[in-house]
């Protein structure tokens, strides 16, 4: 007799972020990274540069982190509607951005150990075609933060924590772009020093300092990341306040809580509570209706049997 009218209680689980221009955007700083990445290495090769050669390598995780990125946007989008995923494809950007960091982490693991090998057997190195390659490269870098930036989405929400909304995807991308423009830098930096003040051992050094400020990028991704991908729970002040709201309303005593991500803009919760004068599921929706990342929300409501006057303190006389 409802079938008309179901999709009235029906939840939406599209909490995929469509940023096709983004994802657009990805796609053009893949080109561009995936010819100074094969510019780099050869150069590096070719004249004997541990920090170009770094520079390059870690270009071509950034290839494979940005073909990661462009694939999470595009399964994202195509999946948003696929009943096999229990709470939508909004994870998937999540999922790209953990992936980043990862390979993040492993370039810069790479990066140290070539580095502390080239310190202890130095090589030789052709200056002044090394500084063009590696200008070029920061030129690209350059370019490439440009274009991601400008798929930033800055916008607000307007409930309690104020947050920004937050493209993990994009977000994993511009920091491999960051991360590509810093050891480009460092590679300048160590080749002029060469070049002019005869610091050779400059060059692997830049390369053990690039690792380890591309580790903590590394590191806060994967903090980032890894506690939605494990359905963490929220911040205790966005719970607490929604459990304020809750019990401010008539004798509401909430009994179970759980607030987690189902994707980087979108929290799914499930909230018990018992109360002598119960009312509809959608009254308590209502309630908590400022709350607009709660974009899917089931509640629990128990009547309480017990004499509500009984439990009142009785007047001494």
């Amino acid at each position: 007799m409802h079938e008309k009218q179901l999709e009235n209680w029906q939840h939406s689980h599209d909490f995929s972020i469509q940023n096709t221009a983004a994802e657009r955007r990805t796609y053009y700083v893949l080109i561009l990274t995936a010819i100074t990445m094969l510019a780099e290495i050869i150069a590096g090769s070719v004249f004997g540069s541990m920090a170009l050669l770094a520079d390059g390598w870690h270009m071509g995780t950034h290839v494979a982190a940005f073909m990661i990125a462009i694939f999470a946007y595009r399964y994202a989008r195509q999946h948003a509607d696929n009943p096999a995923y229990a709470f939508g494809t909004g994870k998937v950007s999540v999922l790209g951005g953990f992936a980043s960091a990862i390979s993040l982490a492993v370039v810069a693991l790479l990066m140290l150990v070539e580095s502390l090998h080239r310190l202890i057997e130095p090589q030789a190195i052709q200056f002044n075609a090394a500084i063009a390659v590696a200008c070029l490269g920061l030129f690209i870098n350059v370019v490439s933060a440009v274009i991601l930036n400008g798929s930033h989405d800055h916008s607000h929400h307007h409930d309690h924590d104020h947050g920004h909304h937050h493209d993990h995807n994009l977000r994993a991308a511009y920091v491999h772009v960051l991360a590509d423009a810093l050891t480009s830098l460092l590679a300048i930096i160590a080749l002029l020093s060469g070049k002019y003040m005869g610091w050779d051992w400059l060059d692997p050094m830049m390369g053990i300092v690039g690792a380890v400020i591309i580790t903590r990028w590394a590191y806060g991704l994967l903090k980032q990341t890894s506690p939605i991908l494990l359905d963490a729970s929220i911040e205790e002040d966005y719970q607490a306040a929604v459990k304020k709201v809750i019990e401010q309303d008539a004798d509401n005593i909430i009994t179970d809580i759980h607030i987690w991500k189902v994707a980087a803009n979108h929290y799914a919760a499930i909230i018990s509570l018992v109360t002598h004068a119960p009312n509809s599921t959608e009254y308590y929706k209502g309630l908590l209706a400022e709350f607009d990342r709660l974009s899917h929300l089931t509640i629990e409501v128990y009547k309480c049997h017990e004499d509500a006057a009984a439990n009142q303190p009785k007047a001494i006389t």
